[in-house]
């Protein structure tokens, strides 16, 4: 099974008197789904082995494809691994009520709930923001952007809670924000390496350590 589970199709219902929809649409379907097979394949392939050794040759062999058919829907590497990185942010970014991730932070246990059911995700997701720490890797700006955004949202909305008055005395936003993406990433990459750490339950104690007693965080 790939570790990116590609967004069900809508059917589309034909009502009496309506006109069926013809066959000139028929290849972009095809088209977007061979190029949602091949960021899938790609996604397989780049958590087991990294960026720079996942080679074209072993994604194209996976779905049966040659590397030239390959290379026409993706010229580059690199356009692969963008569309990798936009498929992972949408499939792991959003919670089962349609908000999104980053920046709520009472929703954090639910996402992290969920993402315990997607480990291939996360592992992507590990090595590539591993990997970005070199010199001249192509994640390298996503993932400075990405954590200054996770930053800052969390930041913005926990500013938020204080206002409410739902936070404690002497929590920090900013300084609260940063250690709760380091938490939330560390905690996940010691979950992948041995499944006994409770990952949610972490996050709990975190969470409950900042909040006023008697506010309640969905797990769901």
């Amino acid at each position: 099974m790939n570790i990116i589970e590609g967004v069900t199709e809508r059917t589309r219902t034909v009502r009496d008197g309506e006109v069926p929809e013809t066959g000139k649409r028929r290849p972009y379907r095809k088209s977007a789904a061979t190029r949602r097979a091949i960021v899938e394949a790609a996604a397989d392939v780049f958590a087991a082995n990294g960026y720079r050794a996942g080679s074209y040759q072993e994604i194209a062999d996976r779905i049966g494809m040659s590397q030239s058919s390959l290379f026409h829907h993706f010229p580059t590497k690199q356009d692969l691994l963008v569309a990798v990185l936009e498929r992972r942010d949408v499939l792991a970014e959003t919670l089962p009520d349609g908000s999104s991730a980053p920046g709520n932070v009472r929703g954090v246990l639910a996402q992290a709930r969920r993402n315990a059911g997607i480990p291939g995700l996360i592992a992507l997701y590990t090595v590539l923001a591993g990997e970005s720490v070199t010199e001249g890797h192509p994640t390298r700006d996503y993932f400075i952007a990405r954590f200054e955004r996770s930053r800052g949202g969390f930041a913005k909305d926990l500013r938020t809670l204080a206002d409410e008055g739902l936070l404690r005395d002497g929590v920090d936003p900013d300084r609260t924000a940063a250690s709760l993406v380091a938490l939330w990433d560390g905690i996940q990459l010691q979950g992948l390496l041995d499944p006994d750490i409770d990952v949610v339950g972490c996050l709990r104690d975190f969470l409950e350590r900042i909040f006023v007693p008697g506010v309640r965080i969905s797990e769901s």
